[in-house]
This record gives C-alpha cells, structure tokens and sequence, in this order.
C-alpha cells in the first residue's frame, strides 16, 4: 500500500522528533529507522527529510552538528533540543485525540458496502 502524500508529510515532523528523542542520529540513519519502525511502508528520500531537518533545525527543534564517521565520511547529526521535546509533546496530544477519534469512526461503522448487499 502506497501512502499518500498529505499523511506523509503531517507525521514527517512527529515521527523525525520521536526518534531523535531516542537519541543523536543522521539523515540516511532517521530514514532508515522510519523504514524500519513502519515494516517498509514509509520510505522516504532525500528530498523529502533533508528539508524537513533543516526546518526543524531553524525552529530550534534540534541542534545540528558535523561529525566525521569511520570511514571518513562528514556527516552531520542531529539532536532534538528541549523546545524540540515540548513540541514533540504537544503533537503527541494532538495525535492521540485523531488516533482515538479514527479509532471510534472505524469501530462504530455499520456494515461495509459489500456487506449492505
């Protein structure tokens, strides 16, 4: 199944904040994790979470630093900041009253088109 783009992007900012709370990590690391967290059902590419770190960054959600890996790669890491946490929270609250909301519309439903038949 293929998200569409709209819910990508509305939990793109929650979910980049959520694993940079677990802690310091880089770009190609949040995307594979978001691959991972989801079963291979969010792929993002560059073009879509660079820009989205570098928005963060600005807000003063997270801290950005260049570091030098192993195998001589710069790579620049990120950390979310405590204005980053509190935001973080605030879109959690936000996102369990729509989780619980979809939950109670999608239990609550009468009997699907197939079937009413």
């Amino acid at each position: 199944m293929r998200l569409g783009k709209d819910l990508v992007a509305a939990v793109a900012t929650p979910l980049v904040l959520s694993i940079l709370a677990e802690g310091e990590s880089y770009g190609y690391a949040i995307s594979k994790r978001v691959t991972e967290l989801s079963g291979g059902e969010l792929e993002w590419d560059d073009g879509m979470l660079y820009p989205l770190l570098h928005r963060l960054e600005r807000l003063g959600h997270v801290d950005a630093a260049w570091s030098v890996a192993e195998t001589g790669r710069k790579r620049k890491h990120y950390t979310i900041t405590e204005q980053g946490l509190a935001f973080l929270a605030e879109q959690r609250q936000q996102w369990e009253v729509v989780v619980r909301t979809l939950k109670k519309v999608w239990h609550d439903e009468g009997p699907t088109e197939g079937e009413r038949r």
